[in-house]
C-alpha cells in the first residue's frame, strides 16, 4: 500500500461514521448512513474450505487460502514486483493523491518507466525480502511480470499501466476468499492481470474467488475540478468529506481495509467511496462487520500507514493523523501505540508515499515483525513491546509507494475466525 498518503494511510472527516453503529445502538437513516453502520455478527465461519467447496474443486487437499487478521502466524504470502514499473499519467485522480512538488515529475514522465537505476535497486531489495521470508518459513508467491508501458483504451478513457508492486492494494483475503478490488486509478485498471495465474491456482485448490464490480472509470467518477494545491486545501476538503472520487459507481482499493477477525475497518478515501464500502459490507455480511473509521488526514489513501493493527487488541495509530474514533478502541480494552517519528531523510524520493511507511510493517506472528532496517526508533518501540524485529532494507522500494504491508498480501495465516470486540 499508495500505501499522499499523501498515498499511504489516512481517512476522512469526523462526520464519517464511527466504528460501531450497531454496538452503540444508533439508528441511521438514508443510504449513506446505512453504509456507515456495522453489520451484525452471525454464526462462526470455518477456517478452512468447506466440504461442499472442495466437492466443486478439482483439488482434494486442504484449501491454501485462509487469513482472518494481520498477526496470526504467516505461512504463505504474495510479494509484489517492481519490474517494469511505470509512472502513471498525470490524470485528475493522480494529481489529487500526490504533492505539488512531484507534479512536474508526473507531467514529464507519465507513461514512462520510473528511474531505471532506482527501480533496479528496488527489485534487489524486494528479492532480498523474499529470501528472508523464505528463510523464516514463509511460502512466497510472485505476480507475473507485465509491460506496463503499453497504452490501452476503453470506451471511457485511455491510459498506460503502473505496476504490480503492491498486492495489498488490489487483493483482500477474508477467510478462504480472495477479493479482487475494483481500484480507482485508471492506470491500475488492468493491474489484476498480473495476479490471475496465482489466483486461478488458489481457486483450483478450493479457494473462493470474488471480483468486485469493475468501475467504468468514466469522467463522472472523478471531481474534475477538485481544488487541491496546498496541504491546507487538502485538510479543508478532507474535513468536509470531499474527495476526488464521487459516488458515481462503486470503487475501492483493498488497502483501505484492515482486518481484525469478524471486524473489518475501512476509511472513505480518495480511492474508496461509500458505494464501494457498501458493496463490501453487503458482500461480507452477516459473518463480518465492516466499520468506517476516520482520521485527521489531509489526503487519505490506504489505511495501513495511518492505522495498522498488529495484534489482538494492539494497534499502531499515526500521531500525525489521529483517529476520530480512537476512544472506542480504548474502551474495548485495546492498547493504542503511537509510533515514533520516521527517520527517513527529507531528500529521499517518495513519489507516492509519506515517511510514515515506517509503521507499514508486516507481522509474521504476534512476536515477530518485519521492519525497515534504517528505522532504529520503531525497532526499539517493537522491542519494548516484546516483539522481535526482522530488519530488511527496502528504502528504494518505499519510493514506489509502499512498505512491507503494502508490498505483500498474506494468503495463509495459521488461526481461526474470532471476534476481538464482543
Amino acid at each position: 500500500m499508495l500505501r499522499v498518503r499523501c498515498l499511504r494511510g489516512g481517512s476522512r472527516g469526523a462526520e464519517a461514521a464511527h466504528f460501531i453503529g450497531s454496538r452503540l445502538g444508533r439508528a441511521f437513516t438514508g443510504w449513506v448512513q446505512r453504509s456507515l453502520q456495522s453489520t451484525q455478527a452471525a454464526a462462526a465461519s470455518q477456517n478452512r474450505c468447506t466440504a461442499e467447496d472442495k466437492a466443486h474443486s478439482p483439488a482434494t487437499k486442504e484449501c491454501p487460502v485462509c487469513s482472518y487478521n494481520e498477526w496470526d502466524p504467516l505461512e504463505e504470502v504474495i510479494v509484489g514486483r517492481a519490474e517494469n514499473a511505470c509512472v502513471p499519467p498525470f490524470s485528475v485522480e493522480v494529481k489529487a493523491n500526490t504533492y505539488e512538488k512531484y507534479w512536474g515529475f508526473y507531467q514529464k514522465f507519465g507513461g514512462e518507466s520510473f528511474p531505471k537505476d532506482h527501480v533496479k535497486k528496488a527489485i534487489a531489495e524486494i528479492e532480498e525480502m523474499c529470501n528472508i521470508l523464505t528463510k523464516e518459513g514463509v511460502i512466497v508467491k510472485r505476480p507475473d511480470p507485465i509491460d506496463w508501458s503499453v497504452k490501452y483504451k476503453t470506451p471511457d478513457f485511455e491510459s498506460t499501466g503502473m505496476y504490480a508492486a503492491m498486492p495489498r492494494d488490489i487483493l483482500l483475503v477474508v477467510g478462504n476468499e480472495i477479493i479482487e478490488a475494483p481500484m480507482a486509478w485508471r492506470a491500475r485498471f488492468f493491474e489484476y492481470r498480473a495476479y490471475r495465474r496465482i489466483i486461478k491456482d488458489y481457486f483450483n485448490s478450493g479457494a473462493k474467488w470474488t471480483t468486485a464490480p469493475k468501475p467504468t472509470m468514466a469522467d463522472e467518477l472523478y471531481d474534475q475540478d477538485y481544488p487541491i494545491r496546498t496541504v491546507e486545501d487538502r485538510h479543508k476538503l478532507a474535513a468536509q468529506g470531499k474527495f476526488v472520487t464521487t459516488e458515481f459507481e462503486p470503487c475501492f482499493d483493498a488497502a483501505d481495509f484492515i482486518r481484525a477477525g469478524r471486524d473489518i475497518f475501512v476509511q472513505r478515501s480518495q480511492v474508496t467511496n461509500y458505494m464501494g464500502i457498501e458493496w463490501m459490507r453487503r458482500h461480507l455480511a452477516p459473518d463480518y462487520r465492516v466499520h468506517i473509521i476516520s482520521f485527521k488526514d489531509p489526503n487519505p489513501m490506504h489505511i495501513d500507514a495511518t492505522f495498522n493493527i498488529i495484534g489482538p487488541g494492539l494497534v499502531l495509530s499515526n500521531p500525525d493523523r489521529p483517529c476520530h474514533q480512537i476512544e472506542l478502541f480504548k474502551k474495548a480494552g485495546w492498547t493504542v501505540v503511537r509510533p515514533p517519528v520516521p527517520l527517513i531523510p527529507d531528500d529521499h524520493p517518495l513519489w507516492m508515499s509519506s515517511k510514515w511507511l515506517s509503521m507499514n510493517v508486516l507481522m509474521l506472528d504476534e512476536k515477530r515483525v518485519m521492519v525497515d532496517a534504517n528505522e532504529i526508533s520503531i525497532q526499539k518501540m517493537f522491542e519494548n513491546l516484546g516483539i522481535s524485529t526482522i530488519k530488511v532494507n527496502i528504502r528504494h522500494a518505499n519510493s514506489l509507494g509502499g512498505g512491507f504491508h503494502c508490498w505483500t498480501c498474506d494468503i495463509r495465516r495459521r488461526g481461526t475466525l474470532q471476534s476481538y470486540f464482543d
